[in-house]
C-alpha cells in the first residue's frame, strides 16, 4: 500500500536540533513519506544558518521534497499536516537569566525546574498558543507535536486555553533514559522495552519495565542504578563522555533511587530533592547555557556553515539524536494509525485516580489517527502522590497567574516550589525576574 506523503513545518527552524530532525525525517521516508518541509522562525539570521545547510541536505538526499524557510506565519502554516514545535522564547539570552538570577539567591538555576523554569514558562505560554492559532487558522487539520519547554507548564496552559486543539505534548527525557535502560539490559533500543511510567513532565517514575517477551527487567535495572545510576561508562558505551555535567546527572540517579527503591526515577529529581547539592556544584558565572553555547551551538552552527560553503553535506558530522527519533514515531502513529505505545503528556481524566482529573500527567498512551488513548495507571503511593500534587499546584498557579495577570498567584507558585527557601526569598527573586522579563511577561497586578 502506498503511504500518503505529509507536509511538515518545523517551528523553531533556527534551533540546533532542527538539523537532526531533518536527518531523522530523511532517514525514515520509507515509513513516513514527505512531500514538503518548511522551517519557521522569527529570527531570520539564526534560521538562515540552519536552513542553508538543511536545504542542501534535503536536495542531496531527497530532491523530490520541496523545501522552504520563512519568517511569515501564513506561508509557514498553510498546507501542512504536522507542526513540529520546539521554540525557545527569549532564546539563550533569557535562558542565561533563568539560570543565573536564581543562583544569586542560593536557588537552583535550571531552565525547566524551579523559578527559572517558571520564568521560561511564563515567556513560552503566549508563543506556543500563537503557534496553535496559526495552525488552526491556515491548516485546521494539522497536528502539533509540541516539545517546547518547559513542557509541563506549556501543556497546562494549552489545556486551559485551547482545550480542543490538536496538540500532543511530548518530551525526549524519558526516551533518553529508556535508551540507557535498554543498553543496561543488553537490548538494542528502547523499542525492545514495554514500560509503565507515571508523573508530570521532568517529574516521574518507572514502576514496571519488561522486554517484549514479558520478562521483568526491574531487578536488573535496580541493581545497576543502585550502583551506577544511569551512567553507561561501566559498559563502555557512554555517549556523553565529553560532558561531565550530564555524566554527573546520570550517576546521581543512585541517590534519587535511594529515596524509593520500589521505582526508578527520572534524573530531574535532583533539582527538587537535593537542591542544596545542585547549587553547591554550580558555578554561578558559568551555567548550563554557557556550556550549550560553547559546545553544541558552536559545533552545529559551524558545521551548518561548512555545508553551506562547500555546497554539499558529504562527510557531515551532524547526527540523528534521541530528540528527533521520538518525533518521527509519533508522526507515523498519527498519520498511519499504528497504535504505537508511547509516553505523552495528557490530561489525567482518571488514569491515576488519586490525582486530579485535570492534571497534565506523563503516562503511556496508545496513539492512533484520533490521537492518544491514555492507559490506566491506577492509584499511586503517598510519596509520589505528595510530590506530584505539590509540583502540580505550582504549575497550575503559574498558568492561572499568567491568564489572570496575578502577581499574588505567581508569588505563591514560587513559594510552593520545592526548590524555594522561604516566602521572602521567593518575593525578592520574583521581582528580579519580573524586571529581567519586562520585554516578555505581561504586566502583573
Amino acid at each position: 500500500m502506498e503511504l500518503r506523503e505529509s507536509s511538515i513545518v518545523i517551528a523553531g527552524g533556527g534551533s540546533t536540533y532542527t538539523p537532526e530532525i531533518i536527518l531523522m525525517l530523511l532517514d525514515n521516508l520509507h515509513r513516513f513519506p514527505i512531500r514538503q518541509i518548511k522551517l519557521y522562525d522569527n529570527d531570520p539570521d539564526r534560521q538562515k544558518i540552519v536552513a542553508n545547510a538543511c536545504e542542501i541536505i534535503v536536495r542531496e538526499r531527497a530532491p523530490h521534497i520541496a523545501f522552504q524557510a520563512t519568517t511569515d506565519p501564513e506561508t509557514a502554516f498553510t498546507d501542512v499536516d504536522f507542526c513540529m514545535a520546539h521554540i525557545r522564547s527569549g532564546k539563550y539570552e533569557m535562558r542565561d537569566r533563568d539560570e543565573k538570577i536564581p543562583l544569586k539567591y542560593g536557588l537552583v538555576g535550571q531552565e525547566t525546574c524551579g523559578v527559572g523554569g517558571i520564568a521560561y514558562g511564563f515567556r513560552s505560554i503566549p508563543d506556543v498558543i500563537q503557534l496553535i492559532d496559526y495552525m488552526e487558522q491556515w491548516s485546521p487539520n494539522c497536528w502539533m507535536l509540541n516539545y517546547s519547554n518547559p513542557a509541563a507548564i506549556v501543556a497546562e496552559a494549552v489545556r486551559a486555553a485551547r482545550p480542543h486543539a490538536k496538540v500532543l505534548n511530548i518530551c525526549d527525557m524519558p526516551i533518553d533514559i529508556m535508551e540507557r535502560m535498554a543498553k543496561i539490559c543488553g537490548l538494542e533500543s528502547r523499542k525492545d522495552l514495554v514500560v509503565r511510567y507515571y508523573g508530570l513532565n521532568h517529574f516521574g517514575w518507572w514502576n514496571d519495565v519488561r522486554d517484549l517477551d514479558g520478562n521483568d527487567l526491574m531487578p536488573r535495572l535496580k541493581e545497576y542504578v543502585a550502583r551506577d545510576g544511569y551512567n553507561l561508562e561501566p559498559l563502555g558505551c557512554e555517549p556523553r563522555m565529553n560532558d561531565e555535567d550530564w555524566r554527573h546527572t546520570y550517576r546521581f540517579a543512585r541517590e534519587l533511587y535511594a529515596t524509593d527503591p520500589s521505582v526508578l526515577p527520572t534524573t530531574y529529581f535532583k533539582y527538587y530533592l537535593y537542591p542544596d547539592h545542585v547549587v553547591a556544584g554550580t558555578d554561578p558565572t558559568y551555567t548550563r547555557v554557557d556550556m550549550v553555547k560553547d559546545i553544541r551551538e558552536k559545533e552545529v552552527f559551524s558545521e551548518c556553515e561548512r555545508i553551506a560553503a562547500c555546497g554539499t553535506s558529504e562527510g557531515t558530522t551532524l547526527k540523528i539524536g534521541v530528540h528527533a527519533s521520538f518525533i518521527v514515531d509519533l508522526a507515523c502513529a498519527i498519520a498511519f494509525n499504528t497504535h504505537e505505545r508511547m509516553l505523552l503528556i495528557v490530561e489525567n481524566q482518571g488514569s491515576i485516580p488519586n490525582l486530579p482529573e485535570t492534571a497534565m500527567v506523563e503516562i503511556p498512551c496508545i496513539v492512533g489517527s484520533n490521537g492518544p488513548e491514555p492507559l490506566r495507571i491506577g492509584a499511586i503511593p503517598w510519596f509520589q502522590k505528595g510530590l506530584i500534587e505539590q509540583q502540580l499546584a505550582v504549575e497550575k498557579l503559574v498558568v492561572e497567574a499568567y491568564f489572570e495577570r496575578s502577581y499574588q498567584k505567581l508569588w505563591q507558585a514560587f513559594i510552593l516550589s520545592k526548590t524555594m527557601k522561604d516566602a521572602d526569598v521567593a518575593k525578592t527573586v520574583l521581582d528580579d525576574l519580573i524586571e529581567a522579563n519586562k520585554d516578555y511577561w505581561p504586566e502583573l497586578h
